[in-house]
């Protein structure tokens, strides 16, 4: 039999708005079958029907031929369906062991057989590479780790289709290697893989097929082989993209952030930043680049006061501000750019027009008095949903309801709207599409040629290298080298974020 899924004309509406337009995807035995579409397409929609959390309007799937009803993740399971979803849903307080076995416990004599769950919990992990203690608490492993447990918990319950919504969003370029790995031994054991992302690079490197969906509706289904990524990007957005920013010569001026002997502690009480210097001056981009891990964070949160430092001093426009609250540092003239969107960079619950005025309800024109203006404030909400292009049914919605690429579109317009005379762009283009990483880095680059300085910390290192001035790369959280990113290149740049090249970081590299 030829295909192992078929989901032939599907439709999904949600309240009067078409996410899902009559889309039609066919996954083979055995093969890794990508989802491409922009931010808010409708990819995970589609697979969320898929594994029975929505229910479509019209449409068939067949499973191995056959016609199902798929009405809950339950019957998802026991059709041989399983989902790794973009954020993870495990239990930080848990066990790897008890997390995966969360909703199928064995049990023994009336209590759960833990040790046999860890022996078979070991040997599922044995058999397809994915090194996971059975017995670690969840909340003390990386987010890598995190992921394999997610597919874990999907063998255990004996998947052979396997749906990953962007996995490698939250990942490092060594994780996303060995996540490959991965996904090349499920393969050969047997089971069929559907991998929604944007990421032109990993299609090419390791699908068969891809099908492609823009605004809803299926554009078409295309052997990897025959395409490329100019014409993947074109597919997906209906016009052409340009992938490498377009950009004059930086003109730096005055120093606008100075990061003086930095010295902060992690949530353990470890070092993370270790007499930090670093400037960031008006009219440049100055690219952090480092392996996760290595004081980004927490040099991010004492600059932006939501972190206590020990020591040292954090300047903006000569003013020193460390310690300060959150919205003092802010204003003084600081954007910020999180790079966890959900916990520091919107209410969730709220409305998009809200989140909209996150930083500045309590000024005027939004309040009086006290008195909030919704009026003023969903104009202005209106006004950057627009210029923005953040797709949404409407300014009401609330922000929980957008997809992650949308939700951190709402938040860039937020910051980039107040320009700030520092700008923190933490991740921004993580789990964006294309399109959008080429909007935003144009936004990023406007602020640069307004004379304002903007700070970007990125794991991506196209990114840092295609959008900065100014490369600092940090590790064990010192900054050991300044490079220009037209005088370096990935494979010296990964060497000096590996600690493995030192360069003498002198007067003159203006740190």
């Amino acid at each position: 039999m030829e295909y192992v899924i078929e989901m032939l004309n599907i439709r999904k509406e949600f309240s009067g708005f078409v996410a899902n337009d009559n889309i039609t995807l066919q996954l083979k035995q055995g093969e890794i079958h990508a989802l491409l579409g922009e931010n808010g397409a409708g990819k995970s929609t589609l697979m969320n029907v898929l594994f029975g959390l929505y229910q479509p309007e019209e449409g068939e799937i067949k499973v191995k031929g056959e016609t199902v009803k798929i009405t809950d993740p339950n019957v998802a399971n026991e059709l041989g369906i399983g989902m790794v979803h973009q954020h993870f849903m495990l239990v930080d307080t848990f066990t790897v062991t008890e997390n995966i076995i969360l909703g199928k416990e064995t049990t023994k004599g009336g209590f759960i057989d833990i040790k046999t769950a860890e022996e078979e919990v070991r040997k599922i992990s044995e058999r397809y590479g994915l090194a996971v203690d059975p017995q670690a608490k969840v909340a003390n492993i990386s987010v890598g780790m995190q992921q394999r447990v997610e597919i874990l918990k999907t063998l255990y319950r004996g998947a052979d289709i396997l749906i990953f919504d962007e996995p490698t969003a939250v990942l490092t370029p060594q994780e996303i290697k060995e996540l490959i790995q991965i996904f090349k031994t499920l393969i050969k054991e047997g089971k069929s893989i559907i991998l929604i992302t944007h990421k032109l690079k990993e299609i090419m490197e390791v699908c068969d097929r891809v099908t492609v969906i823009r605004k809803g509706k299926g554009i078409g289904t295309v052997n990897v082989s025959e395409t490329n990524p100019t014409e993947l990007a074109s597919l997906m957005v209906g016009r052409d993209v340009v992938f490498k920013t377009e950009k004059t010569e930086a003109n730096p001026a005055h120093e606008v952030l100075q990061v003086e002997n930095l010295n902060v502690k992690d949530a353990r009480g470890v070092q993370a930043i270790k007499n930090l210097n670093l400037s960031v001056r008006a009219g440049e981009i100055v690219g952090i680049a480092g392996v996760d891990g290595n004081g980004q964070t927490e040099l991010i949160e004492a600059i932006t006061g939501l972190r206590k430092a020990e020591s040292g001093r954090v300047k903006i426009n000569g003013k020193n501000v460390l310690n300060f609250s959150p919205r003092k540092v802010t204003e003084t003239g600081l954007g910020h750019i999180p790079q966890d969107r959900h916990k520091h960079g919107l209410v969730l619950n709220y409305s998009v027009g809200e989140n909209m005025v996150l930083q500045t309800y309590y000024q005027k024109p939004y309040s009086k008095s006290g008195v909030m203006n919704f009026k003023k404030i969903y104009d202005k909400a209106r006004a950057l949903i627009q210029e923005f292009d953040v797709r949404t049914p409407s300014e009401y919605t609330p922000a929980r309801a957008l997809s992650g690429g949308n939700q951190q579109k709402a938040i860039i317009g937020r910051e980039v709207d107040r320009n700030p005379d520092i700008l923190i762009a933490a991740q921004p283009t993580r789990g964006l599409d294309v399109g959008a990483i080429e909007f935003i880095h144009k936004r990023l680059i406007e602020q640069r040629d307004n004379g304002k300085a903007v700070l970007l910390v990125s794991f991506e290192l196209d990114e840092i290298m295609n959008v900065s001035d100014r490369i600092a790369v940090i590790y064990e959280g010192e900054i050991v080298a300044i490079v220009d990113p037209k005088e370096t290149t990935e494979q010296e740049l990964g060497l000096l974020m590996a600690g493995s090249k030192k360069k003498e970081v002198g007067e003159n590299a203006n740190v």
